[in-house]
């Protein structure tokens, strides 16, 4: 029986004995999950050895497929009727070809639709399946946290589309940037007399001559100012504090006087850092009934309360006095005053992502899931504002003027960040929109002076805005921003720089880049004028590493805090996860909250001084000391980083490890 070739699937295999019911039970991918083991063969030799690989032949399969036309499996002979039955005897003694033609439902048994069937032919075809290792499926679980990456690599398979056109990085350095630069709005600028003097004045001379006084008082500010410009801390910690779960965020108070770490054991850890190099442990204080983490906090300005969230509407109030033992407040931001309450989300609850207290103590506001930004009142107990602004997940909020409480800055999923003027809200309208960014935003940050902010953004880049630049609502109701994305899920790194777009209307001064943002919703800040002269922008990273930018994109430094493994930290070939950066206000030091270990389960503070380059200083405590959440020294901790480190440097001697540590931070768990 022959069926027409333009309309038929065929099936040839040159394997001995195989059928096509052998075929459809097999498994699509290796036993051991390689890929790499599938290898073409030409040829075979042998009478008891020819085997070879399975050649699958789709002829004209499209109209078959639409026309919902099932045939029978029949056996296809080429020839006359003596072709045929040579073809027969061949077939028997293994050496000829059996060519099978497998019926639609035959080929859906395989567990994939129709249209997926077409969308491989159009591709690497069946060899595209063993490449892939099947058809990855998206598990879509609508009450997981964004940060949870539990489901590993089979993660959603995002349709490839090719750029319309080659994408274009801005150059670096920024022109903007630099003018900015040159007019002194992020930090002072060296004078240009003197040139080759000037670059001989190392930080070693300028300290020598602030002690001695030497200078003029105007001199001597200018001098103290460029000074602490080039005072980057070092990459080595002088103090590890460990925890047995991942850290989500830290940072130190205004005056430097305080810093508060939170963990996904729902505990928020305070500690006086009123001298930053001789840590104080203050008190912890806990969330009863959260879910999945403590998502954000923040500290009033007096620094006499801590707010934290969880993934649901209601906020815990502690006070930080370490003689106050009382059980945290609950304010609950669904309440919208007498009678009426908020609803909102995809099950009718939602959770808070971000968290930050006005500049007065009064308000505190907050990005939930419902794609809504609250504000709190203190006073009246109860939430005085719901803007549904967005169209997905608002992941970060922030008051633009720390004086005002009238100009709020959102960012959401929906690749947007918001303006908004609370004294024009009648129509319930932004003030303006900042355009860019083509994948969601993790984090925003502004610098306080009700102009300029900044952005991290899953698209693996942190951006530079300015208010006066921002896009009317009108103009921006007519752009989706969507229509850039690649619908990357950032849970499943790395990003693939092949998807990326250009976003035509992209408003933003500058582009920062180097950093990668995966995983989790990773925090980026600028830096204090008091200990950097606000020179800088900084952010954490999913390597490991601390990125400080200068203002025009170019990188000032990279502290690769992911090469200081060992001491408990986990498997010594994983790297931690940067979620949260802190700079001190007035001090050379920075302090990161991080995720450690093989699955990255655990967490880290660590805290890093200036150190004029060195590795090692004279000090007591010595640099590198571990300690538990209590700031209580852990000598086995410290002696497996002993013996870490000597067994790196044997292997480097050895010539089994790069010296770099690079190939060790490429290795990532799935999670």
């Amino acid at each position: 029986m022959s069926t027409s070739p333009e309309r038929t699937a065929q099936v040839a295999s040159r394997s001995t004995r195989s059928t096509a019911e052998e075929l459809t039970d097999s498994p699509w991918e290796d036993a051991d999950d390689d890929d790499m083991d599938y290898q073409e063969t030409d040829s075979t030799t042998g009478d008891e050895n020819r085997e070879s690989e399975i050649e699958i032949e789709f002829q004209d399969v499209t109209d078959e497929f639409e026309s919902g036309d099932s045939r029978e499996t029949t056996e296809e002979r080429s020839g006359d009727n003596d072709d045929a039955g040579e073809a027969t005897e061949q077939e028997e003694q293994g050496t000829g070809t059996r060519r099978t033609v497998l019926t639609l439902e035959d080929l859906q048994s395989l567990g994939v639709t129709q249209r997926q069937l077409l969308q491989l032919l159009g591709g690497a075809g069946v060899r595209g399946l063993f490449a892939n290792h099947g058809l990855r499926v998206q598990i879509d679980d609508d009450n997981d946290d964004d940060d949870d990456s539990r489901y590993g690599a089979w993660g959603r398979r995002i349709r490839r589309r090719r750029p319309t056109e080659e994408f274009r990085w801005p150059s670096v350095p920024n022109p903007e940037g630099q003018k900015l630069i040159e007019e002194g709005v992020f930090g002072m600028n060296e004078p240009k007399r003197d040139t080759v003097v000037r670059r001989q004045k190392k930080v070693a001379y300028r300290t020598m001559m602030r002690e001695l006084g030497l200078e003029t008082p105007s001199i001597e500010k200018a001098r103290r100012r460029l000074l602490c410009q080039e005072m980057i801390p070092s990459a080595k910690p002088d103090m590890s504090i460990n925890f047995q779960s991942r850290g989500y965020s830290g940072q130190f108070s205004d005056d430097g006087n305080f810093f508060f770490t939170c963990s996904q054991d729902f505990f928020v850890r305070m500690y006086d850092t009123s001298n930053p190099y001789r840590w104080k442990y203050y008190k912890e204080a806990p969330f009863y009934g959260g879910q999945w983490t403590i998502t954000d906090a923040t500290l009033s300005p007096d620094n006499k309360f801590l707010a934290y969230s969880s993934i649901r509407p209601q906020v815990c109030l502690a006070n930080t006095d370490p003689e106050n033992t009382s059980d945290p407040q609950s304010l609950d931001f669904a309440n919208l005053g007498p009678g009426q309450r908020s609803r909102g989300g995809r099950y009718g609850h939602w959770g808070i992502w971000s968290l930050r207290f006005s500049g007065d103590g009064r308000e505190v506001v907050a990005g939930t899931s419902d794609s809504s930004i609250y504000v709190y009142d203190m006073e009246a107990g109860h939430s005085v504002l719901r803007i549904p602004g967005h169209n997905d997940d608002v992941n970060a909020v922030c008051y633009g003027d720390k004086s005002s409480p009238h100009i709020l800055y959102s960012g959401s999923d929906d690749c947007t960040i918001k303006v908004w003027d609370r004294r024009s809200l009648g129509d319930g309208r932004e003030a303006g929109v900042f355009l860019g960014h083509t994948e969601g935003l993790t984090y925003i940050d502004s610098k306080g002076d009700g102009r300029y902010v900044i952005s991290n953004a899953k698209d693996q880049t942190m951006k530079l805005w300015d208010l006066r630049k921002m896009i009317p609502p009108e103009q921006a109701e007519k752009i989706n921003p969507m229509a850039y994305s690649s619908g990357w899920d950032y849970r499943y790194p790395p990003y693939d720089e092949t998807e990326r777009r250009a976003n035509p209307h992209d408003c933003s001064l500058v582009t920062f880049r180097g950093h990668s943002v995966a995983s989790t919703l990773i925090r980026c800040h600028f830096s204090p004028p008091g200990s950097t002269d606000g020179r800088y922008v900084y952010s954490g990273s999913h390597d490991g590493c601390i990125y400080i930018w200068n203002m025009d994109g170019s990188l000032k430094s990279q502290l690769r805090v992911s090469d200081m493994r060992g001491a408990g930290l986990g498997d010594s070939r994983t790297t931690r996860i940067l979620r949260d950066v802190s700079w001190h206000p007035f001090a050379p030091v920075i302090a990161t909250t991080s995720w450690n270990g093989g699955a990255h389960n655990s967490g880290t503070t660590t805290v890093h001084a200036w150190n004029d380059g060195l590795n090692d200083d004279e000090g007591n405590p010595p640099m590198g000391v571990h300690v538990n959440a209590e700031l209580e020294e852990e000598p086995r901790r410290a002696r497996q980083a002993v013996s870490h480190l000597r067994t790196r440097a044997m292997n480097r001697r050895l010539g089994l490890e790069a010296d770099s540590g690079d190939d060790e931070d490429t290795i990532h768990m799935s999670l």
